[in-house]
């Protein structure tokens, strides 16, 4: 009755029960998360779940070190680039095989990049820079990019770069040519079925209920110390913590701060907070039509100071995350030494009144109606409400769903909103490219650009070309600067960078979230 009331079907409860047996021992490990998956293909999966999945099944060229911004060698033993950062030469190591025993080689890297970039459904926008990729020789791969990119490396670290076993996939309707995108079939094999070289294998999947994997006894690295690991549909926070606590599950992923406050003294469980990579910020308009003043750059800057952040960090997530200047996270190119926006209400005031506010005016706040990463977005809004009172602006909430709020963002824009945002991949240039101040970015059509020229950067692009086109330190001051400017135009205002709160059987060693992969599977282990 217990498991019941945690709100299983009874096909989960038949798997769980196979489950169970495996808890607290060397044969696996038992995570409960609400899993989002909506494919187990390398080419079309795109979630948080897909990045843990993918990452433990498919091997990729590179990989992110523990460090978290260290790019380390995994099917490539070795590479090089040219000195404009266009042309990237790969030397693949010649032990490493496929989970049948077959050696991964250079066709098989080219054949899953062209895959991945032909089929729109994944993060194969991803690969749109690609100009050429050319097998060289068996063990030697070329990618040619179509403009200098020094984050490649970066990007290839991503889970979704995963390489299949060509034979294998193209064999199951695979194709990676231009016809991909409407004439493959391979996704219905790879969602019962895996074809990668990575640590483990898949064992089965069950749709909204559990996916179970099974370690890769042919691996060619250092095996892992699991036999496997399961993971287990869960929902609620709650229902998380609670199969932790009588010993069912191992780990939950998505217990919030709040939730697993509760439990710190509790010696049954262990709790751990790790830094993320996701952000929850509020965004404006100053193009909005609803606006009543226009939110010029003082008046942003006022907004900017007007928000009590420690309290609001303290409110949402318990004090589990830190600031930011700007939206990219500090561990990235350029992102950390930014100066942060001090709460100060009586400098606002002042900065309002120079940027020609009344004393007091209205703000329309429409945000999503959500619940993300430990971040209630409703009481968020409720505390910055109380802040912006203080000095003279009232906010007006509007909670909506979630499609409701895409579709008036991407229309006539909203005065302030809230949102969140993870990256896609290890690498700067999609911060600006996706919140930068320059035509053609998301955040600058919803920010009203187009009808207000003067929130364009002028030279956004050329700052962002010179970031590309160099390496090392040159590279890092130039994505610094453009950190710098996102941080200046006080369109974006982060508010929160949420830890990952991960609630474990003390037993339970190696859990890290990583900035390409989120849980490293491979890395678990139990304590002996």
């Amino acid at each position: 009755m217990t498991k019941l009331r945690l709100g299983l079907s009874v096909a989960a409860l038949l798997a769980f029960a196979g489950l169970e047996a495996a808890a607290q021992t060397e044969q696996g490990v038992i995570i409960a998360r609400d899993m989002d998956l909506n494919s187990l293909d390398p080419a079309r999966g795109f979630c948080d779940t897909c990045q843990i999945y993918l990452s433990a099944v498919y091997a990729r060229l590179v990989d992110l070190d523990s460090d978290g911004k260290t790019i380390v060698p995994m099917l490539a033993e070795s590479w090089e680039a040219d000195a404009a950062q266009k042309e990237f030469t790969f030397h693949l190591r010649k032990d490493a095989v496929f989970s049948d025993g077959s050696p991964v080689e250079a066709k098989d890297v080219v054949w899953s990049l062209d895959r991945l970039r032909h089929i729109t459904a994944g993060a194969g926008y991803l690969l749109a820079g690609v100009e050429t990729l050319v097998a060289q020789d068996g063990h030697t791969v070329v990618i040619r990019m179509k403009d200098s990119n020094s984050e490649l490396l970066g990007l290839l670290s991503a889970p979704y770069m995963g390489i299949v076993n060509s034979d294998i996939v193209a064999a199951e309707g695979g194709r990676a040519d231009e016809t991909a995108d409407t004439a493959d079939t391979a996704e219905a094999w790879l969602m019962a079925n895996s074809a990668g070289a990575g640590p483990f294998v898949l064992e089965s999947y069950v749709p909204g209920e559990s996916l179970r994997l099974k370690r890769n006894e042919a691996y060619w690295g250092e095996k892992p110390a699991i036999e496997g690991a399961a993971l287990l549909q869960t929902a609620e926070s709650a229902s998380q913590l609670q199969l932790v606590q009588t010993a069912a599950a191992d780990l939950a992923m998505q217990v919030d701060a709040l939730t697993a406050g509760r439990v710190a003294s509790d010696p049954g469980v262990a709790v751990s907070s790790m830094p993320s990579q996701a952000l929850v910020y509020i965004a404006l308009s100053p193009g909005a039509k609803a606006n009543d003043v226009p939110l010029t750059a003082k008046v942003r800057e006022g907004i900017a100071h007007a928000i009590d952040y420690d309290a609001l960090i303290e409110l949402t997530v318990e004090g589990k995350g830190h600031r930011l200047a700007s939206p990219v996270p500090l561990d990235f190119p350029g992102g950390s030494g930014h100066d942060l926006p001090a709460y100060d209400p009586a400098l606002a005031r002042k900065l309002l009144d120079e940027g020609g506010a009344p004393a007091e005016f209205t703000l329309q706040a429409a945000f999503p109606n959500v619940r993300q990463y430990g971040v209630d977005f409703t009481l968020m809004m409720q505390k910055i409400q109380m802040d912006l009172a203080a000095v003279g602006i009232k906010i007006v909430l509007e909670p909506l769903e979630f499609p409701v709020w895409r579709e008036r963002v991407n229309g006539d824009g909203i005065p302030m909103t809230a949102v969140f945002f993870v990256p896609d991949f290890y690498g700067s240039s999609q911060y600006f490219g996706y919140f930068g101040m320059v035509d053609g970015t998301v955040w600058h059509k919803r920010a009203g650009g187009a009808s207000d020229p003067a929130l364009a950067h002028p030279d956004g692009q050329d700052i962002l070309k010179r970031a590309l086109s160099t390496s090392g330190a040159e590279s890092e001051a130039a994505f610094a600067e453009l950190s710098a400017i996102m941080a200046q135009d006080r369109i974006i205002l982060p508010i929160v960078a949420p830890d990952t709160i991960l609630v474990s059987n003390p037993a339970l060693q190696g859990a890290r979230i990583s900035a390409c992969c989120n849980l490293v599977l491979g890395e678990l282990h139990w304590a002996k």
